[in-house]
Order: C-alpha cells, then structure tokens, then sequence
C-alpha cells in the first residue's frame, strides 16, 4: 500500500509517501511545495492544486492522510488554514484517492507512543521508522508522519 501525507499551509506544504507491506515502512520519497506569497490568497490555493496535482501523478497513492485543523489563537490563520487544508483534501479526492484525517495528537501517539510528543521527538521518531532518509523540511517531516499514523489506524477506520 502507497500512502502520502499531506501537511497543507499557505507558505509550505509538505508530502510524505511512504510504501506500507507486512508491517514494514519503506520511504519512498517526500518534499515541500513554496507557495508564492505574494500571490493573492485565491491564487495560492490554485498553486497548491495544481502542484499537488502533479505530486499525486508521480507518486500515485492508494490513501491520502491530512490533519485534523487545530483551532489557533488566531481565528483569521485558522480559516486561511482550513482553506488550504480543504485543497490538500479535494485534490486527491478529485483522483479518486481516499483521504483519511487524524487529530495531532493520535498523529503523536502513533509515531512516537505519547499525544504530547514534541516536534523534535517527532521528527527523530520518522527517521528511526523510516531508516533515516534525508527529509527535505520539518513540513515534510510532518507529512511523513501522518503517513505513518494512517499506516498504524487505517484497519480501525
């Protein structure tokens, strides 16, 4: 099984795939889209299609996993979030690709056995899964581990 995570921002989106058999991770590849910043924000959520529209091409997983949007202190950078988190879901969506989504903190349990595991536990927990590939960015990083968590949870779904 073929299963990218996708973690969507306005600036960064990070993509992990990673191939999932026996139990066993193998890290295929992963990377981190820039988004133009100067572009208007309608602008931006159609360069986030269309790159991970040629990303999925590549790639071609059979699941996608995203997640869950946290509320943050501010309202206005969580709805802008959700806008690019809702690309992240109807892109893969308009393939026919299942899109499963996780809360933070199973995505943390998953990787690395706690809810509050911090970024840096986080990140060395993807490299000892996935036996330390070179990771492009911390969003990268990110995408991979909501792989790993769809990977441990999608026979509970």
């Amino acid at each position: 099984m073929i299963i990218m995570g996708i973690d969507p921002g306005l600036r960064f989106n990070g993509w992990g795939v990673i191939e999932f058999v026996d139990n066993q991770f193998n890290h295929i590849a992963n990377g981190t889209l820039k988004i133009n910043e100067k572009q208007t924000l309608p602008e931006r959520l159609v360069e986030i299609h269309n790159k991970l529209i040629e990303v999925l091409n590549i790639y071609k997983p059979d699941e996608v996993a995203v997640e869950k949007v946290f509320v943050n202190i501010n309202p206005e950078s969580t709805l802008k979030l959700g806008q690019a988190r809702g690309i992240a879901i109807l892109t893969p969506s308009l393939l026919k690709i299942p899109v499963f989504e996780y809360e933070p903190n199973l995505i943390k349990k998953s990787v690395v056995g706690v809810g509050h595991a911090t970024k840096e536990q986080i990140q060395m927990m993807v490299g000892v899964l996935l036996n330390k590939p070179k990771i492009d960015s911390e969003h990268a990083g990110d995408a991979l581990a909501m792989a790993i968590c769809h990977a441990h949870n999608r026979k509970y779904i």
